[in-house]
């Protein structure tokens, strides 16, 4: 296995803006049973949700896009948590992330509270959205994912940033 079995939320916390974010998928369906697989990178220092996409698949290509956006706009971070599925093993992930300077880090296998901060992200949009919403389409869930990054990272306070919404706590 590449990367350091370590949690980003004990071991690896969190000192300041762009030093951890953490990723992970998310499986869903369209009301007519259709896939819909959603990626969701946080940052964990200020809580901010950097990307949400959501497509019928994702594929490594698509991830290394939009990590590769990210690196352009807000730089590339110290490390990544996730857990060890396949999809953040890939090796077109290491060896894009290594050229970075990026290190990885990967909770043990059937541990979820060792990345705490975005287990607990991914649990509330699951618990605030996928259980509550049913997406007729794949547009659908595209203008719904960019209205609740829009809505967690600016409107919604945190109550762990001194009740102050994300965007405004990093700024």
């Amino acid at each position: 296995m590449w990367g350091i079995v370590a949690t980003a939320c004990v071991r690896r916390r969190a000192e300041h803006k762009d030093h951890v974010w953490a990723w992970n998928f998310i499986q869903d369906r369209t009301a007519n049973g259709r896939p819909l697989k959603w990626l969701a990178i946080t940052d964990e220092y200020p809580r901010e949700c950097l990307a949400l996409e959501v497509d019928r698949s994702i594929t490594a290509d698509r991830v290394l896009d939009v990590l590769t956006n990210l690196f352009l706009t807000r730089g590339v971070p110290r490390h990544i948590g996730s857990d060890n599925g396949p999809e953040f093993i890939a090796r077109a992930k290491r060896r894009h992330s290594e050229r970075a300077g990026l290190e990885m880090l990967y909770i043990e296998p059937g541990a979820p509270w060792e990345n705490g901060f975005a287990e607990s992200f991914f649990s509330r949009l699951r618990d605030t959205s996928f259980n509550i919403e049913e997406f007729t389409s794949l547009a659908e869930a595209r203008w719904f994912a960019q209205r609740r990054q829009h809505e967690h990272n600016y409107e919604r306070p945190h109550s762990s940033l001194g009740f102050r919404p994300p965007a405004e706590f990093a700024a």
